[in-house]
């Protein structure tokens, strides 16, 4: 489900003609979220790591050696061109994901309501 997710979200971005972003570097930020995608994971399900409601990584507890913080900069990348495209802004494809990453959560996760509020699934 998530390689369709990547799959999909960098076609979109790739074939609209990404200004902010060239495309061997949308495809450099698929990569490196694509070798991520284990580590969030297990960050996530130990709690370490929850999805906040703006489509973004938030450590909860301990220490993700900068994972989080890496992510959410390519996650931002991706969000920005996607709204360019669409003529949404970031946050609002931000949010959007956020939904989407909610729904397909594992149960445990820590997850972010749209009103702030913090939740285990």
């Amino acid at each position: 489900m998530k390689s369709l997710f990547f799959r999909l979200l960098f076609v979109s971005a790739l074939l609209f003609g990404a200004t902010v972003v060239r495309a061997e570097d949308l495809g450099a930020v698929r990569g490196r979220m694509e070798q991520r995608v284990s580590k969030i994971d297990a960050l996530k399900t130990s709690g370490v790591l929850g999805e906040d409601n703006r489509g973004f990584l938030v450590v909860r507890a301990g220490s993700d050696g900068g994972v989080a913080a890496a992510e959410n900069a390519d996650r931002a990348t991706v969000y920005a061109v996607l709204a360019q495209k669409t003529g949404a802004t970031a946050d609002a494809v931000g949010k959007a994901r956020a939904r989407q990453i909610a729904d397909g959560s594992a149960k445990g996760v820590w997850l972010q309501r749209e009103n702030g509020e913090w939740y285990k699934k």
